[in-house]
């Protein structure tokens, strides 16, 4: 006793007042320390009453020396049971209230009870109770009963969203964390295990081995098709790899530093494919994806749906509701793919429709996450094959209209960024997580033509038969069994609802990136005619220069678009300048595009590029009649606006601010340079960037600076295999021209006409430094 409250015990006149502080004050030295008591358990019953009334503990400590007496192995649990019950209802009001209300941070003042409860051990008893058969050597075993374990679970989770620090203390336990999983075999304690496991996963410093978790594979092929679908919220933890935010650490330099010290393949990597080497997984997921849901009807389903969404913010929540629906219809046992078993349930059809909607779709938004995760991994090539092979996309198309874009519109709709982790309804999430998925797959990917039926596969061979071209090889290869069903494939349909959308929607943002992937990597003439003849082009321009767009997430996306769909396509520059067709509204696009060059560059880059293939084709008249005419092409065909464009690329960036986001301005600048040299005109651009320093009153500021970054793109590009891969298909240069070209720009001989060296005056040179060391 000496040992936590000092020689004077019971506290006596004025020393009174501070004896409840003091027992709560070396408790927490003692959690801090390991020294002293450990648990309040340990404490005399007769203390802890008398305290009690004054400290308002609510009985918190005695039960909890009641719930430790009667939970020693071979005692009836029973009623250890009816004594946690009893702290269950103190705590699950103040976990209620933490979910329905706004969430504030977790804070002794804020949720006494559950704070009492952590302080005086019950945390660590109750994960003591629940390891306890797997701890004990007897060989008769006391099973536990599943409500107690139930009421455990709950518990614990109430007393990790309300008391700050225990979730964290929970996910330090390895040992505890892997024999949760060993409790979602029974379908009885499944949601309160799954919903515990995922708030403990969230704030886990190390991710865990799924290949550590006894027998995986068993445990998953034995999930229901919802227990399934949960469980997906628990692998989004386990395969993605840390977010490391917007900070310093998001700049190549430090990513390349970081790549360097992390071994390769890292625990996401390896977790990915213990998942795919699970038998049946991927098909399941594809079923879960593409399962039908019932219909709503009803003007007021959306602000229904968005009612419900308010306090059903945790996912606990929504889960018991259908649970008990499914335990009223007593059919927990078996469940098809298609919910015919919980649609016999009279309670679920009790509950607003708009319930069952948002359940299924907060079920397919986890799904096509871990979809999108695996699509974007090492493994990708594999993952795309069972994808096609499980008729994912023609399932997605299905359920397009039905439910994915239903043919409604939200009054009050939420303008939201890129960020696919912001706080917005499951319907807007479902939205976001659909393009996502749609833009992973048809990135670089020859499957990307399954998403279109086998009409419309028609159209693009026509176009190559009317073009005297041939067919593109991933074209001709599609499987066409597996292409979308229905009048219009699942391309078609995300092009006629992008037209609808809101200028400053942020749906246009993921659409415009979704349809862009389409069209990324080697340019077929065919795709970008496929998406002109339906008016794409047109849309575009009126969204940049019409609508009143101010979004700059959705303008950079609608540029980066429009160069993929122009690049090279002489037949789409006679389109553009049909449709910019006055001074006024070609100023207001260039106007645009000179607003953020970080933005617009990739447009810039496409009509440098465009102009100078055009520049070679002067035997065709087409070509020579749409140089003459387009305004665009005129504009970029001046060589002031080329070298002002490059000066602004290479002055908005250096080394220490390359990001994933502004690395293609390095790139853009490359191209207008490479072009320069195979005319022969590269002195003439480099001695221009000088004399522009000259003029700046700023000697050496252009062209130090751009030395420094094609260092850093010869350590970063010649060591990424995807990168130059993309840098040669997006541009037709050879990636062995992009090498050639650094190495001459950097080239140390100052008599070289066409190296950087050669340009700066001895005193202002600064090439020494290597900026690019950690």
């Amino acid at each position: 006793m000496a040992t936590l409250l000092g020689s004077e015990s019971p506290c006596a006149g004025g020393k009174r007042r501070h004896c409840n502080s003091s027992i709560v004050t070396k408790f927490t030295a003692s959690k801090i320390t390991g020294q002293g008591f450990s648990r309040g358990t340990e404490l005399p019953g007769g203390l802890l009453q008398e305290r009690d009334k004054r400290a308002k503990w609510q009985g918190i400590p005695t039960l909890l020396q009641r719930l430790y007496e009667s939970s020693h192995p071979n005692s009836d649990l029973s009623n250890a049971h009816s004594f946690l019950k009893v702290l269950s209802s103190q705590l699950s009001m103040e976990a209620m209230s933490f979910v329905t209300e706004d969430r504030k941070t977790a804070q002794e003042s804020t949720f006494p009870n559950t704070y009492t409860f952590d302080l005086f051990g019950g945390v660590d008893l109750l994960v003591e109770i629940l390891m306890r058969p797997t701890l004990t050597m007897q060989k008769k075993k006391n099973n536990m009963n599943d409500d107690l374990v139930k009421d455990c679970l709950s518990v614990l989770y109430n007393c990790c969203i309300c008391t700050e620090g225990v979730t964290k203390s929970l996910a330090a336990r390895d040992d505890f964390v892997l024999f949760l999983f060993t409790l979602m075999t029974n379908k009885k304690t499944f949601l309160q295990t799954a919903t515990l496991i995922e708030d403990i996963l969230g704030v886990k410093k190390e991710m865990i081995h799924l290949e550590g978790i006894p027998n995986l594979s068993g445990l998953v092929q034995s999930f229901d098709q919802q227990q399934l679908a949960n469980f997906c919220r628990i692998l989004s933890v386990t395969i993605s790899e840390p977010d490391v935010g917007n900070d310093d650490k998001h700049t190549l330099l430090a990513k390349n530093a970081q790549q360097k010290r992390i071994a390769s393949p890292s625990r996401a990597e390896v977790n990915q494919v213990t998942l795919l080497n699970i038998p049946g997984f991927i098909e399941r997921l594809c079923k879960l994806a593409t399962r039908k849901v019932s219909e709503a009807t009803g003007a007021n389903f959306l602000q229904e749906l968005e009612d419900w969404y308010t306090w059903l913010d945790n996912a606990l929540v929504l889960d018991a509701l259908m649970q008990m629906a499914t335990e009223e219809a007593e059919q927990s046992s078996t469940e098809s793919s298609d919910e015919s078993s919980l649609a016999t349930s009279p309670l679920r059809h009790r509950l607003p429709q708009s319930m069952k909607i948002v359940h299924e779709i907060m079920y397919k938004v986890e799904v096509l996450y871990v979809l999108c995760v695996l699509l974007m991994g090492r493994q990708r090539n594999q993952v795309h094959k069972m994808l096609a092979e499980f008729r994912l996309i023609p399932g997605l198309n299905n359920l397009f209209d039905k439910l994915i874009w239903r043919k409604y519109t939200a009054t009050n709709h939420v303008v939201h960024g890129q960020n696919e982790n912001c706080d917005c309804s499951p319907e807007i999430s479902f939205k976001i997580q659909f393009l996502r998925l749609l833009q992973s797959f048809s990135d670089h990917h020859e499957n990307k033509y399954l998403l279109l039926n086998s009409q419309e596969l028609n159209e693009l061979s026509a176009i190559s038969m009317k073009a005297n071209i041939p067919e593109v090889e991933a074209l001709v290869n599609t499987d066409r069994s597996l292409v979308c069903d229905g009048k219009k494939g699942l391309l078609t349909r995300l092009l006629t609802v992008m037209k609808r959308e809101p200028p400053d929607s942020s749906f246009r943002f993921w659409q415009a990136r979704a349809v862009e992937s389409f069209l990324r990597g080697a340019t077929s003439y065919a795709d970008q005619m496929f998406l002109l003849k339906r008016g794409l082009l047109e849309h575009i321009l009126f969204c940049i220069i019409d609508s009143g767009c101010t979004s700059r997430d959705v303008l950079q996306s609608y540029f980066d678009l429009l160069g993929e769909l122009m690049k090279f396509n002489i037949d789409a520059f006679k389109r553009f300048n049909k449709y910019v067709n006055t001074p006024e509204k070609f100023q207001t696009f260039l106007t645009q595009i000179n607003s953020s060059l970080v933005d617009s560059n990739m447009l810039v880059r496409c009509i440098v590029l465009s102009l100078d293939r055009f520049e070679s084709q002067t035997e065709d008249v087409k070509v020579v009649e749409v140089l003459s005419e387009c305004c665009l092409l005129s504009y970029m065909a001046r060589v002031e606006n080329r070298l002002t464009f490059l000066f602004r690329l290479i002055n908005i960036i250096n080394v220490q601010t390359l990001t994933q986001e502004n690395v293609s301005c390095l790139n853009t600048s490359l191209v207008v340079l490479m072009l320069a040299r195979r005319k022969a005109k590269l002195p003439f651009y480099l001695n221009a960037l000088r004399e522009k320093e000259y003029a700046e009153k700023y000697p050496g500021f252009l062209l130090n600076n751009f030395h420094n970054l094609l260092r850093f793109w010869q350590r970063h590009y010649l060591n990424k295999d995807k990168d130059s891969t993309c840098l040669e298909n997006s541009s037709c240069i050879p990636f062995s021209y992009w090498k050639e070209t650094v190495s001459v720009l950097l080239g140390s001989d100052r008599t070289s006409l066409c190296a950087i060296a050669s340009y700066i005056d001895e005193p202002f040179m600064d090439l020494d430094r290597d900026l690019l060391e950690d």
